[in-house]
């Protein structure tokens, strides 16, 4: 992903390779994904708030993580306005890719097949985010 206006959050190619780890770059520039249960976030029970590791953005409280068993951090729900969806037709398929509303930083993506109440999983890369525990 490139310099885009349509964000608050902007940033050159050059700015965010000086700001992210590599592999953090790799998925929230390039739309990677990382290695199955790669995250130590998968495993992140305290309570607190997960937010974009590009640029802050609180994306979702601890009280939407759930397990999903997929390997990757998962969300019955975000935090209102923190994300927006688009159409990834990539590798053959079509899925909904979900990113930062702030920054554009690829997070993941979102299916149905999620626990009540809102039957949806936010599968996200734990590249993509920083955990701040509740104080």
């Amino acid at each position: 992903m490139t310099h885009d206006e349509k964000f608050s959050v902007n940033k050159t190619d050059e700015e965010w390779r000086a700001v992210l780890s590599p592999a953090q770059y790799q998925v929230l520039r390039q739309h990677g994904t990382e290695p199955r249960g790669a995250s130590p976030l998968n495993h992140e029970k305290r309570g607190g708030t997960f937010a974009c590791a590009g640029c802050g953005t609180p994306l979702f409280s601890s009280d939407a993580k759930y397990e999903s068993g997929t390997g990757w951090p998962s969300f019955y729900a975000p935090i209102q306005d923190a994300v927006a969806t688009t159409t990834d037709r990539t590798y053959g398929m079509t899925r909904v890719e979900v990113h930062c509303h702030s920054c554009g930083g690829h997070l993941g993506h979102l299916f149905e097949d999620g626990p009540a109440p809102t039957g949806q999983r936010y599968c996200m890369n734990g590249a993509a985010m920083k955990f701040q525990e509740k104080a």
